[in-house]
């Protein structure tokens, strides 16, 4: 029952915020490094080759950000 502590459940709901929060400020940054609208080229235009490349892209920032929790 040890692992059922809500010490233990605080503070990995604090770190999943922490997460989520990190994640979508690098998101950001890297829309407006970025010479075009990331989201109007993946929503309106369909572009699926962006897209693929966004998804590898966030998939990298939650793997940084969930091993820097870990």
């Amino acid at each position: 029952m040890e692992m059922l502590k809500l010490d233990f459940l605080v503070a990995s709901l604090v770190y999943s915020l922490l997460g989520v929060i990190v994640f979508w400020v690098s998101f950001i940054i890297l829309d407006k490094l970025t010479p075009y609208d990331l989201w109007k080229n993946i929503i309106e235009e369909r572009n699926q080759a962006l897209a693929t490349v966004v998804a590898a892209m966030c998939l990298g920032i939650a793997l940084v950000v969930a091993s820097a929790i870990h």
